[in-house]
């Protein structure tokens, strides 16, 4: 016979589950009815006729502003803009944390305390001193440009996450590869980074949901040619041509979380080992 804490604990636990699931079910329930089932007011009810044309409008011909493409443009610049990015990011985090874990150069305290500051600076109060900047180098409006920018703006974090973790490594291993021969990039490539692979999981795993469901940083420095899937996801909700199509835009949604829930999903193991590893010591 359970006892009544155990009862209580799975009651609990049931409930906050529903809870969080019920706009996903609202979500995917409204973007596969047709609309004259969405007008009788029935929000929870189960779509009585299946549809997936919806999807298809969301995707390839729903009105972003004065062009119908539909979102399939924006998850292009999105992968685009995402995939630079986070290997950039990444590659600088996990340098920035090797260095100043082992090698410890000259000022690299100092250096470490500014990174820490910029990780709780919220950027948006430094956006206009970056559009003059990016406008000065020509950048401004470019996918370089947003490169740039969520490079910069996720390197202290990565840093941060990196230093950490390698804080957990045995000096004595690389003291033992310095003894070998081993320099500052060989360490780093051959002992390093093979070993990084349960944060390098975690790392990516932050920053692809970061970048891929960033706003402002897409709406204000890439332009035009290269809004990302967010951006787009704004402008077919707030188009108000006629009919609101709410299947349309709970399904232009769903195409839009997928790739960060696709890679949580994938990836979740490793990112619960990462986390085990050292993610979160020093």
């Amino acid at each position: 016979m359970p006892r009544p804490a155990r009862i209580g604990l799975y009651v609990f636990l049931v409930s906050a589950a529903l809870l969080f699931l019920l706009p996903l079910y609202v979500m995917l329930a409204t973007s596969i009815k047709p609309m004259e089932e969405i007008r009788l007011g029935n929000l929870f009810a189960l779509p009585v006729r299946i549809t997936l044309e919806p999807w298809a409008q969301a995707w390839m011909s729903a009105c972003t502003g004065l062009e119908c493409g539909g979102i399939r443009t924006g998850f292009m610049n999105s992968v685009a803009i995402v995939v630079p990015s986070t290997v950039l990011s990444i590659l600088l985090g996990a340098l920035n944390g090797y260095a100043l874990s082992f090698w410890r150069p000259r000022g690299a305290q100092a250096f470490f305390v500014v990174l820490l500051t910029g990780a709780f600076i919220p950027y948006q109060v430094m956006l206009f001193p970056l559009i003059r900047s990016l406008a000065a180098m020509g950048l401004f409006g470019t996918l370089p440009g947003v490169v740039l920018i969520h490079v910069l703006f996720g390197m202290p974090v990565m840093t941060l996450l990196f230093r950490n973790y390698y804080a957990g490594v045995p000096h004595e291993l690389f003291m033992a590869a310095r003894i070998d021969g081993g320099g500052f990039w060989r360490i780093f490539v051959q002992l390093m980074l093979p070993m990084s692979l349960p944060i390098v999981v975690v790392a990516m795993i932050m920053q692809v949901t970061a970048i891929w469901n960033d706003f402002l940083v897409g709406l204000v420095f890439a332009g035009h040619d290269w809004l990302p899937m967010t951006v787009q996801l704004n402008n077919i909700i707030n188009t108000t041509t006629g009919e609101r199509l709410y299947n349309v835009n709970m399904a232009a949604t769903l195409l839009t979380s997928l790739v960060p829930l696709t890679v949580y999903l994938v990836s979740g193991r490793w990112f619960v080992r990462g986390i085990a590893a050292g993610a979160v010591k020093g």
